[in-house]
């Protein structure tokens, strides 16, 4: 009996029953095979982050409602003609009251400006997280694709690299080459086999960054049902300028803080607006009959400079702040969009310069050299060199296309929303 066999059972075995549940469903789940927009769609539903600022969102309408709350009334009592303050039932007489403070009517409205330009401004952020979430979740899905697409190139560098140690073997028996081809081939076979190797640590920190994003374990397995492909031609650059002025949620937020910030500025000066203190008192005493204290207060801004120089003079410097910074932001996204754009278009060129022009070249200049080699033309040097360049052009040709791609996620999220591309050349890898 192969005992040997049995006790590697029982320890597999026993791992798998000692391991903790979430690490044997991991292990025993199926790889995840998703598009890169079900990526997007599965990151905007379960991101950790985007699930706080959600509830963010609806802390501030909790918020709102707080702000336009009517003010809670007072009740108050006292007893009166106690022998000792431990003694309440020795009193001869008591004061019942109720009292109500009613704020000047446009405040409510002020207050409510300033509450919804707050909820609108979380509103905003999330947007905008929503969409810094989506870009990323798309250059990760990207960065995951350019390292299947290196894994692939690597896999035919090896294949090509045993080929031509095969070829190298044979003359060397034939005696037509020196031992140190064979010898040369072989170091080129091997730095073939580390290069897919350290492929597989890329291969798994882009599996983890993407399940990071979509709210997953980083550990679980992805497959990429999408393929690298040439991106079509952004839209003109005025185009994308003029829409990311309208749409993008920073520009909005800053809009709507100013908002908020003129309905403040409005509520500070109106301290000469009293507001308005109603009481009404029972007082009862032995031997009197009942009676009833009506009180009505206002609120007097005898020192009406402090409010001038204080609160009024900050929120029409915050009005003041806001506008500069609004300024600013607004130059922020125009340099945003032309800068992605530029990254955009110039990806795209590259991508289809390595497509038509380089890489063909390479290829072509790997085979010439192959069939020379075989008919003594030229040395092993001139094969691997030509090897070389053939894997560092479908190298740069993946991160090219990764690039491409990264940059028009990236120049969505400049844009502030999806944009309809122009219909170009696109071709796959």
């Amino acid at each position: 009996m192969n005992w040997g066999g049995v006790s590697l059972a029982l320890g597999v075995a026993g791992a798998l029953t000692l391991a903790p549940p979430a690490a044997r469903a991991q292990a025993a789940a199926p790889p995840l095979r998703l598009t890169r927009q079900q990526a997007i769609d599965t990151a905007l539903a379960d991101n950790p982050a985007l699930q706080a600022a959600r509830q963010q969102v609806d802390e501030a309408r909790a918020q709102l409602v707080q702000q336009v709350a009517f003010p809670d009334p007072t009740i108050g009592g006292d007893v009166t003609g106690e022998t000792s303050p431990a003694r309440p039932g020795s009193g001869t007489g008591h004061d019942l009251g109720v009292g109500l403070t009613v704020p000047f009517p446009t405040k409510f409205h002020d207050l409510g400006v300033m509450g919804r330009a707050g909820v609108a401004q979380a509103g905003f952020a999330y947007t905008q997280l929503r969409e810094q979430t989506a870009s990323l979740t798309a250059q990760a899905y990207d960065a995951l694709l350019v390292a299947v697409q290196h894994h692939a190139d690597l896999e035919g560098g090896r294949t090509l690299a045993q080929q031509f140690l095969d070829k190298t073997r044979a003359r060397y028996g034939a005696g037509t080459v020196a031992g140190l081809d064979v010898l040369k081939a072989q170091v080129d076979l091997a730095q073939a086999e580390n290069d897919l190797i350290a492929n597989q640590r890329d291969l798994a920190n882009a599996r983890a960054a993407l399940n990071r994003l979509m709210g997953r374990l980083l550990g679980s397995d992805i497959v990429p049902a999408d393929s690298l492909t040439v991106p079509p031609e952004p839209p003109p650059l005025a185009a994308l300028v003029d829409t990311a002025r309208a749409e993008r949620p920073e520009l909005k937020s800053m809009a709507s803080q100013q908002r908020g910030a003129a309905a403040a500025t409005a509520l500070a000066r109106s301290f000469w607006m009293p507001d308005l203190s109603l009481g009404v008192q029972q007082n009862a005493a032995q031997g009197l009959p009942t009676t009833w204290t009506t009180s009505v207060g206002l609120s007097l801004p005898l020192f009406f400079w402090n409010h001038t120089r204080g609160e009024v003079a900050q929120a029409r410097h915050r009005e003041l702040e806001l506008s500069a910074s609004y300024r600013d932001v607004a130059a922020q996204v125009d340099q945003d969009v032309r800068d992605t754009w530029a990254t955009a278009t110039t990806a795209l060129r590259q991508a289809l310069f390595l497509r038509d022009q380089l890489l063909p070249e390479a290829r072509r200049a790997y085979q010439i050299a192959l069939v020379s080699y075989g008919l003594g033309g030229v040395s092993a040097l001139d094969v691997l060199d030509a090897r070389r360049t053939l894997l560092g052009a479908e190298s740069q040709y993946a991160d090219a296309l990764g690039a491409a791609d990264d940059a028009r996620a990236d120049l969505e999220r400049a844009v502030g929303r999806p944009i309809t591309w122009q219909t170009g050349d696109n071709g796959e890898h």
